[in-house]
């Protein structure tokens, strides 16, 4: 039996096997193209050529996505992420499969299973399924494909993780175990401006505007070099009180490394070519000064210079009464949603405080102990 597999010469797949008849039939290949004509299989056969498997079109996104067609180039770490999500997961379980013929309960399936199986965090496999959703809406752009199958897939996004908040007391104690100006000046500026660690690690003496009051963010480091910031939002300034500053010069004045090109925390051992290493200094300073200080932290459980971050938030909004929109302005969210879901969480003492008002407008009395 003579069948005709059809494959294109850039490499995709397509799936449908045609029988044409006996080779005797058909001993040369325009005696078996000229039945398929007379067959209606012509049709079938272009049309065949266009069904691309998933590893096609998850590789053609990762070349159109992040090329110069993007809208918006991506950061180095979002390409790293991105590319292990689609090679590590992705490609290995529908690789081989036609991509306009996977189902969505197969997908949802999945997903389901390596939360259940493989453990990952539903906010993991919700970016996963973000990823997938974007491979197929880019295929749809450059007309590989004419649907996708993800936009009917539901996950969970909300995680379990709730960030250690510390008080403004405890964030004094690390500070003082901090016998390093370098690392006392670094927890000092995380800890009163909430910029991550990629960005405060980017900065260089020429970013603090003193005659201003404030820092320019426009960098942060990633993979040994400068890269965008996160978001387009976070992209701006953030407030540099007289006493911050007052700090900051006062490292300057004792760094060996403080022109305006110069990193403002440099790492020592690499003489200021680059900035100190964020893990290496959570793992050797910040977690042990956060442990003397009284910080409930156990073992394996997450704590860095993110956790200032949080915690400034937190006290914004709950302790201290600071509009929300003006918090989001510090933090750089591009949804004020952001701050307020992940960023501050429920204060006891406010929420029992709350409580007491409610009664004491009810007109409730406390009763008689008797």
């Amino acid at each position: 039996m003579l069948r005709y597999r059809v494959t294109s010469s850039d490499g995709r797949r397509v799936e449908n096997v045609m029988p044409i008849g006996l080779v005797q039939q058909f001993p040369k290949d325009k005696d078996a193209w000229r039945e398929a004509d007379r067959l209606g299989l012509s049709g079938r056969i272009n049309e065949a050529r266009a069904r691309v498997s998933f590893h096609f079109l998850a590789e053609h996104y990762l070349k159109a996505d992040f090329g110069a067609d993007a809208v918006r180039p991506k950061s180095v770490n979002t390409i790293g992420h991105v590319e292990h999500v689609v090679r590590a997961y992705l490609v290995p379980r529908f690789g081989d499969e036609i991509a306009e013929d996977i189902k969505p309960f197969d997908i949802q399936r999945w997903l389901k299973s390596l939360h259940e199986t493989n453990g990952l965090a539903w906010p993991t496999i919700s970016k996963m399924r973000g990823v997938m959703h974007r491979i197929y809406k880019i295929g749809i752009l450059h007309e590989h494909v004419a649907k996708n199958p993800v936009q009917h897939v539901e996950t969970r996004s909300k995680s379990d993780y709730k960030a250690i908040v510390i008080t403004p007391a405890q964030t004094l104690a690390i500070l003082k175990a901090l016998p390093s100006l370098l690392h006392f000046t670094l927890v000092l500026t995380c800890a009163a401006t909430a910029l991550r660690a990629s960005e405060i690690l980017a900065l260089r003496w020429s970013d603090l505007l003193w005659n201003e009051g404030r820092i320019r963010i426009s960098k942060r480091w990633a993979k040994g070099k400068d890269g965008e910031t996160k978001t387009e939002a976070s992209d701006g300034y953030v407030p540099l009180h007289p006493t911050l500053a007052a700090h900051l010069r006062s490292w300057r004045e004792q760094s060996l490394y403080s022109k305006d090109a110069d990193f403002a925390f440099p790492s020592l051992r690499a003489r200021g070519r680059v900035p100190l290493s964020a893990s290496v200094f959570v793992a050797d300073h910040l977690r042990p000064a956060a442990k003397k200080a009284g910080v409930p932290i156990e073992d394996g459980q997450r704590f860095g210079l993110h956790n200032l971050r949080h915690s400034l938030s937190n006290w914004m909004v709950n302790k201290a009464k600071v509009e929300p929109k003006t918090v989001q302005g510090i933090l750089r969210h591009a949804k004020i949603q952001t701050t307020l879901d992940l960023y501050t969480q429920e204060d006891g003492d406010e929420t029992l405080a709350a409580q007491g008002e409610y009664l004491t407008a009810l007109g409730v009395a406390t009763p008689l102990v008797q």
